[in-house]
């Protein structure tokens, strides 16, 4: 696992995509929490989360100018209720494989008042009965869902199902929430299912993990501060090894080193840059 950090951030893949927006990549990093969003200065129109390890999709900060947002294979299963108004032109959203599994659960996203293009394939809820009419009848701004338009009949089934006192019972019956035990989404819980279940090479192949150890490679994950030291140890952990302390010495010694090579050295800060006049004229003139 790696932590949505300011330095990932920084770090990760941004351009211009096909669509002519711009687009910040956050795929396959294995984030189990979305965090620290705030450092994105709310520059891009497209945020790719797609082949994370995310199961709550909140944190996010107010986001005005985010019109996508891609979180195809995570573990979504709860959506923050203010979502609508951090994230206020949100067009697209796509949550194939993930899971959801209440109808109910996905309340929220009727605040999101510009939200056409919507998926839910790959979601427990996709199998419940009454799911499209009820998505339908909850977010009527969508005009595709799961890949398919919605039909002008669809729409008006969806309000013959729900509209109305009459049928307040069937839409409370059919729209409930899931019932969430925090405890349960606690890092250190997670963790422990993961080297349980023998998840991310921890411990040797059938070694049974004493709490010291399940300890250290929980600190060990908290301490990783960059992708260099979230892949280091994981092959130390794939090795069958437990993170001892000290584990990242030879990291930061060498990231020391390489300093000391770069000093005198003009850096440009690490950072979002603004997209402005001022910076594009000071470029041509240098």
């Amino acid at each position: 696992m790696v932590r949505m950090s300011i330095e990932l951030l920084t770090d990760a893949s941004q351009y211009v995509n096909t669509v002519k927006d711009r687009e910040l990549n956050l795929r396959s990093y294995k984030i189990p929490v979305i965090e620290n969003m705030g450092v994105t200065r709310d520059q891009f129109d497209t945020l790719d989360l797609t082949d994370n390890d995310i199961k709550k999709l909140e944190n996010f900060p107010l986001l005005k100018r985010l019109n996508t947002l891609y979180a195809h294979n995570n573990r979504i299963h709860f959506i923050q209720p203010d979502l609508g108004a951090k994230l206020p032109n949100l067009k697209r959203m796509m949550l194939t494989n993930n899971n959801i599994t209440e109808l109910g659960d996905i309340d929220a996203l009727a605040k999101c008042k510009f939200l056409e293009h919507l998926s839910f394939h790959g979601n427990p809820i996709t199998h419940k009965e009454h799911y499209r009419l009820y998505v339908i009848y909850r977010i009527p701004t969508v005009r595709v869902l799961d890949f398919q338009r919605i039909k002008l009949q669809e729409r008006e089934n969806a309000k013959k199902l729900f509209k109305g006192k009459k049928n307040k019972k069937l839409l409370e019956e059919v729209g409930r929430k899931s019932t969430f035990n925090p405890e349960a989404d606690k890092e250190n819980q997670a963790v422990d299912e993961e080297m349980e279940n023998g998840d991310e090479g921890a411990g040797r192949p059938g070694q049974q993990l004493n709490d010291e150890d399940k300890a250290k490679i929980r600190e060990a994950i908290r301490n990783a501060k960059s992708l260099q030291e979230a892949e280091f140890l994981q092959s130390v952990l794939d090795s069958g090894r437990i993170p001892e302390k000290g584990w990242n010495m030879g990291l930061e010694l060498s990231r020391m080193q390489f300093s000391q090579q770069q000093n005198g050295a003009d850096g440009a800060e690490k950072g979002f840059q603004p997209e402005t006049e001022e910076q594009e004229g000071e470029a041509m003139e240098s």
